[in-house]
């Protein structure tokens, strides 16, 4: 399984929840959507263990299976589609999650997250 993590899955990963662990572990691979890395980073520069969070961060994403995953133009595309189909519906998601969704389609991989926003677009795999 190829899976990519969301901002408060990783966050329940680096406090030891059992559920994203299994997930993280049984993975092929771990992607960070960028965004999910801009969001950690300054949730980190508002708290008093900023130094401790880059560390732990720092040291998952040297796991040989973890990397960071941008997006570039064919992302657009992805992510012009889920604003459609979301206005459509009527069922609006924060921006940073239609990027995040974006990804996760564009590249074939499973989202771990825990918002329930996620579900309005049942074409994403979740774990």
């Amino acid at each position: 399984m190829r899976v990519a993590l969301d901002t408060n899955r990783y966050t329940d990963l680096s406090r030891g929840n059992a559920d994203v662990m299994e997930v993280v572990e049984s993975a092929d691979e771990v992607w960070l959507p960028f965004i999910v890395l801009a969001e950690l980073r300054a949730g980190f520069s508002l708290g008093t263990k900023t130094a401790q969070n880059e560390a732990t961060l720092r040291r998952f994403l040297l796991q040989p299976e973890v990397d960071v995953i941008y997006a570039d133009e064919q992302t657009t595309h992805h992510y012009a589609s889920v604003y459609r189909q979301l206005r459509r519906q009527g069922t609006p998601i924060p921006t940073h999650d239609m990027w995040i969704a974006a990804l996760v389609l564009q590249h074939s991989l499973t989202l771990c997250a825990r918002d329930a926003h996620f579900d309005t677009l049942p074409q994403l795999p979740r774990a």
